[in-house]
């Protein structure tokens, strides 16, 4: 997993997404996810950072946030069950 400082954030990834936009956390806001959003989603946080991943990268679906145009879901499935990468593009911007 790459990771590089930014700002002092350490970024946890970065990738470019299906629809050509650099997309990706810090750490910091990647334990937030895990830990406090959605804990019962992720028992292995590895596997769920390569998930998360691949679903901006190769999605069955993107949609675009009709009340915040600037945010996208990104759906893909694994197995039985979806996942949805909720990212906010920044045109530009750093993480």
């Amino acid at each position: 997993m790459e990771k590089r400082a930014s700002s002092n954030r350490d970024i946890l990834f970065e990738v470019h997404s299906i629809i050509c936009v650099r997309v990706g956390t810090t750490e910091r806001y990647w334990r937030y996810v895990v830990e406090t959003k959605h804990p019962e989603s992720f028992s292995d946080v590895e596997e769920a950072v390569e998930k998360a991943k691949n679903t901006l990268q190769n999605p069955e679906i993107v949609v675009k946030e009709r009340i915040e145009p600037s945010v996208h879901l990104y759906y893909k499935r694994f197995a039985r069950y979806f996942i949805c990468v909720v990212a906010k593009h920044l045109n530009g911007r750093d993480i």
